[in-house]
């Protein structure tokens, strides 16, 4: 009997969801490399030397790095091609990780981890844009990003449990060399998996003052938000710095304004979900991105786990974040971003709530269940929507830009969310040593989850008025048309 040759749907079907592997697969390393050094910090800290209120530098340069060079990277996705921005980015990440993992003092690791950051800049919004213009907006897309968000969400994840395994096992080098592999074969698989980047238009321009401009403006304020609180805020450096980022602040509105092909054209700005995605971006990773950190170093330092026994307990909330975000996708297309988005917060801070209860410097990891159930499954539910809604109603041709300003969001809210809550954890636990700073680290941990539980209510508060200001849009769900590959009507 005669075989039907395979349809030329079916054969693009295939295509699309080996690329969409791919792109979730690049989302996973630039995810989980910013929480696969929190185990390893102990072990850091003590070979390269580094002080306990320098040691959260290892994140925080990652941090200010990559959100300064968000929109750059957006901007460079749109306009010099999307697959050679994501392979330039992979690139960048292989030979970093070489450096940090190489580095026997803390600065030439901190260039290793700043050098990451750049990376991910041009990895994060290249893998975004190259989904929301590959998949129709609506159930198709939804779909899509539910896999890349759940790539996303749980790689913070992984990452703490990955970085537990590599540091127990190999040493902390371990947790900076594994990204030599993943990006190399995640850049080979892009030249066979992701088409030829379309030649420029020639009416579009890289705006390169308006982009020079806006990333010296948002480095200088990722940079005065991590040093500020150690520093002081009246420190000079932290003074020149803000002074510095607001005089570039003015530039950029001046020299956007003027430009005949601005980075940010006026009806991006304008986006309500954009303008949505923008605000819960900043405070997700400020609230629940920070949580990883202190549970990590809770595990370690209140409760004495290993390097693998605090990976391992990572395992649950990894599972949770995974089902959450693949659950996102299908729920808010019934129900739509903001109901979704609601409900997340809501058991996100129930959960953060519950973990402040229990963390307590003699409780136990099975007292934790029932709090990192629930956060975790708003973690993972609030990553893919925002993302969602990021990317709903913005023209194809500044999806990269669009992915750009809320990433560049994101990262400001890693910076200066950790920054805040390790001041505030520290608070009670300096010039003192042995039990006592035992019992006055896990203290101010708890201090310091309340803190995010509160963050993440002026969150749900934040949504739920923008609810309020528009319901009759808001409500709208994604028609039947989406179902069959349409550009439904996305919420608004």
């Amino acid at each position: 009997m005669l075989t039907q040759p395979e349809s030329t749907s079916t054969r693009r079907r295939d295509h699309s969801g080996a690329r969409l592997a791919l792109l979730a697969f690049a989302m996973l390393i630039v995810s989980l490399d910013q929480y696969i050094v929190v185990v390893a910090l102990p072990e850091i800290g003590r070979d390269l030397g580094y002080s306990a209120q320098t040691l959260q530098a290892v994140i925080s340069t990652y941090a200010i790095a990559s959100s300064g060079f968000l929109l750059f990277g957006g901007r460079a996705a749109d306009l010099l091609g999307r697959r050679r921005m994501l392979v330039t980015g992979l690139a960048l990440y292989a030979v970093a990780s070489v450096v940090g993992g190489l580095a026997t003092v803390p600065l030439l690791q901190l260039a290793g981890r700043a050098l990451q950051g750049l990376g991910g800049a041009l990895v994060f919004p290249s893998t975004l844009a190259i989904i929301t213009t590959s998949f129709a907006e609506g159930r198709e897309r939804n779909r899509a990003l539910s896999v890349w968000g759940g790539a996303g969400a749980a790689g913070l994840v992984i990452g703490v449990l990955l970085g537990g395994v590599l540091t127990q096992g190999f040493g902390w080098q371990a947790v900076f060399f594994v990204n030599v592999p993943l990006a190399g074969a995640a850049l080979v698989a892009a030249f066979a998996l992701i088409g030829a980047d379309r030649p420029r238009a020639p009416r579009r321009r890289f705006d390169l003052a308006g982009t020079l401009s806006v990333t010296g403006a948002v480095t200088l304020l990722a940079f005065a938000l991590v040093r500020g609180p150690d520093a002081g805020w009246g420190s000079p450096e932290i003074v020149a710095a803000l002074g510095a980022g607001a005089l570039l602040i003015g530039a950029f509105a001046v020299i956007e304004r003027r430009s005949a092909d601005p980075l940010l054209p006026r009806h991006l700005l304008a986006n309500s979900s954009l303008r949505l995605a923008l605000v819960v971006a900043f405070m997700f990773t400020a609230t629940f991105g920070s949580l990883l950190y202190f549970l990590s170093i809770h595990f370690q330092d209140v409760w004495g786990y290993g390097a693998l026994a605090t990976g391992l307990g990572f395992l649950l909330p990894t599972a949770v974040v995974v089902a959450g975000s693949l659950l996102a996708g299908p729920v808010v297309t019934r129900i739509g971003v903001r109901r979704t988005l609601l409900g997340a917060l809501a058991a996100g801070a129930l959960g953060a709530c519950l973990l402040g209860l229990t963390l307590t410097p003699d409780g136990s990891y099975v007292s934790l269940v029932p709090g990192l159930i629930a956060v975790s499954a708003g973690d993972g539910m609030v990553f893919t929507a925002m993302y969602i809604a990021a990317a709903t109603r913005v023209p194809d041709p500044q999806q990269g830009v669009a992915s750009g300003i809320v990433t560049t969001g994101s990262g400001i809210g890693a910076a200066a969310g950790l920054a805040v809550l390790v001041l505030i954890a520290n608070a009670r636990a300096r010039d003192l040593d042995g039990d006592a700073l035992r019992v006055a680290t896990g203290g101010g941990i708890r201090t310091a989850v309340f803190v995010i539980a509160g963050g993440i209510v002026l969150t749900f508060l934040f949504v739920l008025a923008a609810h309020r200001r528009s319901p009759s849009r808001i409500l709208r769900t994604v028609d039947a048309g989406s179902a069959a590959g349409g550009r439904g009507p996305g919420p608004s």
